[in-house]
């Protein structure tokens, strides 16, 4: 196995790994949390809405978000989306969403 391919394992084994994913609230709601392809600006906001309801009662939102920041993660984690993250100094390659509304 190359070393690439070990770093890849590690990296998984490490994101499945955590401890605060079996108390999350979002346990099996993956599709509240991740946008579909080609998703209409409306659609997101009204998802993430949604998603926004659920993180702020769950008791893993503040590992969610911080998890989500240090791996610069894409979707919806621990209350923020990709653009929130890149405010708060966490930059997300390519947010969701950004080219097009820059482009309006």
């Amino acid at each position: 196995m190359g070393r690439r391919a070990v770093d890849d394992v590690v990296a998984l084994g490490s994101w499945a790994g955590q401890d605060w994913m079996a108390k999350a609230a979002c346990a099996g709601k993956t599709r509240l949390f991740f946008a579909p392809l080609a998703e209409r600006p409306q659609a997101r906001a009204r998802r993430e809405a949604k998603a926004a309801e659920l993180c702020r009662a769950c008791p893993s939102r503040t590992a969610c978000r911080d998890f989500a920041r240090e791996r610069r993660e894409f979707g919806y984690w621990g209350g923020e989306n990709e653009e929130e993250r890149t405010r708060a100094g966490f930059p997300v390659p390519n947010p969701v969403g950004a080219r097009r509304r820059a482009a309006s």
